[in-house]
């Protein structure tokens, strides 16, 4: 017998029988121990623990076979084996802890310590890794610590005669200029990936001059392959340069007005879906477990009653594949988490298929949008895709958490959200289940602005200088950043997901923009009524300006419905691109559709969930739209400078008279808010001093 057949046979009887144990943490290992000071945690003296989680699953157990790859990762006994980095934050004193754990998700392996309204309550933050991508951030190092980046160790997939696994990877490089090489970057980490082969001849690389939104190609050439090398290289040190996989090196040095797109062959894919089990059972062990097989005593045991899975964006996204992939269910076949919170998230981590890369931000030809984004199965004949949800493999198995969820304008403009809400073919709102609450921030940027009153104010705290666009298109802006906040929001929705998931407690009605009450429309200047304004161009948005879900054709090998499999075809062809719908405004260009916030209801500007790409030293995407942090566009003071600028919008004195009638709106819209359950009190009285200390109309 062959020794491919040899492994093959191994696995298939390994597939035939259960093992005896269930997958677990088997030891834990604390790196460090950091002290929080008590000013910073309400008064209650509190304490972070960093370590490392050893980890084993079964790659035969129903709820651990979807990860793809997991076949060619398993070790001799059968058994797929990680490391993965946590911090834990809690009291110091264990009475003083309230018995709610939040599970955080970290983004691209960054640290994210719960608040300070959080420790003191007494609550527990536990943050473990996912993401086992190895580039970055997300590196493996040889140990954890409290303000180090997360990582997850991960074997790399191998075939199972031992020999590589091949495919193909797509890079891209964009507003570069100069005669230095570039690295391969995605979002904020480099592509996981390097070429098997320095030949460039094995790879090809090509420059465009545009892009649309829709993934319209403009002005693509080939670059000979003896034009360019895997190399780093500068002014100094010519083309070719010194051989290095990591970064492309050009003969006549970058051209910022232009894209630049690689294909390269690859070996050593990992098996990125591990992630999702990982953080699985992190969980678990801290949530339930006393020891580790060794003894090693659970620094929370016995402390935990309920417990909260959280993520923001990126990491908001994996909560949703994490729960549509059924991980919310141990091997034990209980479940895990009693609240999940995807904040800002309105689609599932590309991560469950070979050659993701999980760094990424719905950039062209980047995955993500693929499948169900909504709840309850709902039909996607526009994709031909049976009817599905995300809540479809929790609910078989009764392991369902109560879930929130809350967006703002940045997310249906940059991060094709609104499909979640009326499906591909956007004929009705689509229902929620009981399980679910669902809050539109409107008219906010992602994750919401800088908040304040003065902000808004020209010559006063509204930034004189535009923000970059942290999107997938790395431009700057032409419109001062949106300052539209979430806090105060978010520290409501805080209290109301506690008391739901401890005791039962419901919290406000759902709301969001609809398609029943002529709240949600497609996306376009003339449909959602946006007002002509000076200050922008006459037709923006334009039909194109949103980013739209495109419908790629990534091979036979890919499951779109999961998101999960082998890409074969890199880049994809696009199949069509869906319409998209966007909430309809008002007369001064603000959304509707949204919970009450204070700035909205007494507004001192138009706020955008979305902002103009402008060209400098970064041109590509130049008139295009310019991600995450939206825009803001001042009201005019007084009525003569209105007229002036044949604003359509009322000044500040016709709104509000002068600055005790502002104060007195302030006071009316707090006061809105805290009825509706979406402000605190004490947010409340800190607004209403702010807008007494502003100086709007003085």
């Amino acid at each position: 017998m062959t020794h491919h057949a040899s492994r093959q046979l191994c696995f298939l009887l390994l597939t035939a029988c259960a093992f005896s144990a269930h997958a677990r943490i088997t030891k834990i290992v604390i790196d460090e121990v950091k002290p929080f000071a008590a000013a910073e945690s309400g008064g209650v003296a509190t304490e972070q623990i960093a370590g490392r989680a050893f980890g084993e699953i079964d790659p035969t157990s129903r709820v651990n076979r979807i990860i793809n790859d997991i076949q060619f990762i398993n070790d001799k006994d059968g058994k797929v084996r990680y490391v993965a980095t946590f911090v834990i934050t809690k009291p110091v004193d264990s009475k003083q802890s309230s018995g709610l754990l939040w599970h955080e998700v970290p983004n691209r392996g960054l640290k994210r310590p719960n608040v300070i309204a959080e420790r003191a309550n007494g609550d527990i933050d536990l943050t473990s890794a996912w993401q086992g991508d190895n580039s970055g951030a997300t590196a493996v190092r040889a140990y954890a610590g409290v303000d180090q980046p997360h990582w997850l160790q991960l074997p790399i997939a191998k075939q199972l005669d031992g020999s590589p696994i091949t495919g193909n990877v797509l890079a891209r490089i964009v507003n570069k200029s100069g005669p230095a090489s570039q690295p391969l970057i995605i979002q904020s980490n480099p592509v996981p990936y390097k070429p098997n082969t320095l030949d460039t001849q094995k790879s090809k690389l090509v420059s465009r001059v545009g892009e649309s939104t829709r993934g319209e190609v403009i002005g693509e050439t080939e670059i000979a392959s003896a034009d360019w090398a895997w190399a780093k290289c500068d002014a100094n040190n010519p083309f070719p340069g010194t051989s290095d996989a990591t970064q492309i090196c050009l003969k006549n040095g970058f051209d910022a007005s232009k894209l630049y797109q690689v294909v390269f062959p690859s070996d050593d894919a990992y098996a990125l879906g591990v992630g999702f089990a990982a953080w699985r059972d992190v969980g678990t062990f801290f949530k339930t477990a006393k020891t580790d097989d060794a003894g090693t005593p659970n620094p929370i045991a016995n402390l935990v009653s309920h417990s909260i899975g959280r993520g923001v964006s990126q990491s908001g996204n994996f909560l949703r594949g994490w729960l549509h992939l059924g991980f919310n269910q141990n091997e034990a076949g209980k479940q895990v988490h009693d609240g999940l919170w995807p904040i800002i998230a309105g689609r599932r981590i590309a991560l469950n298929f070979r050659w993701a890369q999980p760094d990424g931000v719905l950039e062209l030809y980047q995955a993500g949008s693929e499948g169900p984004q909504w709840w309850l199965p709902h039909p996607d004949p526009v994709r031909g895709i049976r009817s599905i949800g995300l809540l479809d493999r929790c609910q078989a198995t009764r392991t369902c958490p109560k879930i929130m969820e809350h967006f703002g304008s940045a997310e249906v403009w940059a991060l094709k959200l609104t499909p979640e809400w009326i499906g591909t073919d956007a004929k009705k709102d689509l229902p929620l289940p009981s399980n679910v609450r669902r809050y539109y921030i409107a008219s906010s940027a992602h994750g919401g602005g800088a908040g304040g009153f003065n902000t808004s104010l020209p010559g006063v705290a509204l930034p004189a200088q535009p923000p970059t666009c942290p999107g997938n298109n790395y431009g700057s802006a032409i419109y001062p950043a949106n300052p539209v906040p979430h806090t105060e929001t978010v520290n409501a929705l805080r209290v109301h997901f506690r008391n739901w998931v401890m005791r039962n407690v419901a919290p406000p009605p759902s709301q969001w923009p609809k398609l029943s009450n002529k709240t949600l429309v497609p996306a376009n200047k003339t449909a959602i009524g946006f007002p002509t304004l000076k200050q922008l161009r006459s037709t923006a948005p334009e039909i194109d300006f949103i980013m739209p879900v495109i419908d790629y054709d990534w091979g036979e090998g890919f499951n779109a419905a999961d998101g999960s499999g082998v890409i074969s075809r890199t880049p994809p062809s696009i199949k069509q691109v869906l319409p998209m719908y966007a909430p309809k405004v008002d007369g001064d260009g603000n959304e509707y559709g949204g919970v009450p916030v204070v700035l909205l209801d007494a507004p001192l500007g138009t706020y955008m969930g979305w902002n103009i790409t402008a060209g400098g030293a970064r041109p590509f995407h130049q008139g295009q739209i310019c991600n995450y942090v939206g825009g803001m566009i001042p009201f005019a003071k007084t009525a003569q400078e209105r007229q002036s600028n044949s604003d359509p919008r009322p000044s500040l004195e016709e709104r509000y008279v002068n600055h005790e009638g502002y104060v007195e709106a302030v006071k009316k819209a707090t006061t809105r808010a805290i009825r509706a359950g979406f402000l605190l009190k004490d947010d409340a009285n800190r607004l209403i001093n702010e807008a007494q200390e502003s100086k709007v109309l003085k």
